[in-house]
């Protein structure tokens, strides 16, 4: 009898301590649990608050060739920013852009820096390919000292080709990117965002370049005139998102060119003039003036004004 009231009284102080440590324990999984979810509230309210500081979207546009100063006043009602070239833009013989940058800060316009790249047909191997863009980078930081643009402007490498890039392409691309960057200037590029057919695979330029940057800090302005998302040639009081465009890290976003695409700007052909442009809004004198129109996050996206 001794031996059996002895046991159980033994279980008895088992069973006690087994129901203690499964109460701490309970007890440090709701805390733990309490802990988290204060920590994913405090992560939900940062992001709504993050998002709601950050400024609506405001209206650009780029060209080739410079408007011409008299059309600044009237672009400016309409536009926050202006494109400015570096070197001859794709397809020019000259650049009209040289020299306007205080005429330009003069009436108010951010900047859209642009250095106009190479064609793949231009870059014969990876290691050529890799040394020119090397020399492409300080032939952009020199251009943008010249113009008197600061350090830490943004620069963005205008890569026309869209796709997958090719090992000569990537090569050219991240020496230019980071020449640019040794340079004391921020590297960007604009680059197409529309996903297409390669070898079965849809391919986005955008992000096939972001995919293989190896960490490099890249600014993306990205071009996407498909309507839609694109809403044509259109001046909303409410610009669109630069994220819309289908590439979300996009700061900017080329939605209407001219002329327009007619492979993919059917949905919204009647936004464009008859003749396919796109001519900016109320501006006299500046009709005959065709545009590509941008979104951007910023009234300055290359930084540019300081």
């Amino acid at each position: 009898m001794r031996g059996f009231d002895g046991t159980t009284m033994q279980f008895a102080k088992i069973e006690k301590q087994i129901t203690a440590v499964v109460l701490v324990g309970f007890a440090v999984a709701i805390v733990g649990m309490a802990i988290r979810l204060d920590r994913s509230s405090a992560k939900l309210s940062e992001t709504a608050s993050l998002q709601a500081t950050i400024p609506h979207p405001v209206l650009g546009f780029d060209r080739n060739d410079y408007p011409g100063d008299d059309a600044l006043p009237a672009l400016r009602r309409t536009f926050s920013f202006s494109s400015y070239w570096l070197n001859n833009p794709p397809g020019a013989k000259s650049n009209s852009w040289l020299g306007k940058r205080g005429v330009l800060a003069r009436n108010d316009f951010g900047y859209l820096v642009l250095f106009n790249g190479r064609a793949s047909a231009e870059l014969k191997s990876e290691a050529a390919a890799a040394r020119l863009g090397a020399s492409d980078a300080n032939a952009a930081a020199a251009g943008a000292t010249r113009d008197g643009f600061p350090e830490g402007t943004v620069i963005f490498l205008d890569q026309e080709e869209g796709g997958r890039m090719l090992p000569a392409q990537k090569a050219y691309i991240y020496a230019w990117l980071d020449g640019v960057k040794a340079a004391g200037f921020r590297g960007g590029i604009y680059c197409s965002a529309i996903a297409v057919n390669d070898g079965g695979e849809e391919v986005m330029t955008a992000e096939n370049i972001r995919e293989h940057a190896n960490g490099r800090a890249i600014v993306f302005f990205v071009y996407n005139d498909a309507c839609p998302p694109a809403p044509g040639c259109s001046y909303p009081p409410n610009a669109p998102r630069p994220s819309a465009s289908g590439f979300a890290q996009a700061e900017v976003w080329q939605f209407a060119q001219s002329p327009r695409r007619r492979e993919y700007t059917q949905r919204c052909a009647a936004t464009y003039n008859a003749d396919g442009d796109c001519d900016p809004p109320g501006a006299s004198g500046a009709g005959a003036l065709d545009l590509d129109l941008d979104s951007a996050n910023s009234a300055d996206p290359s930084n540019g004004r300081r």
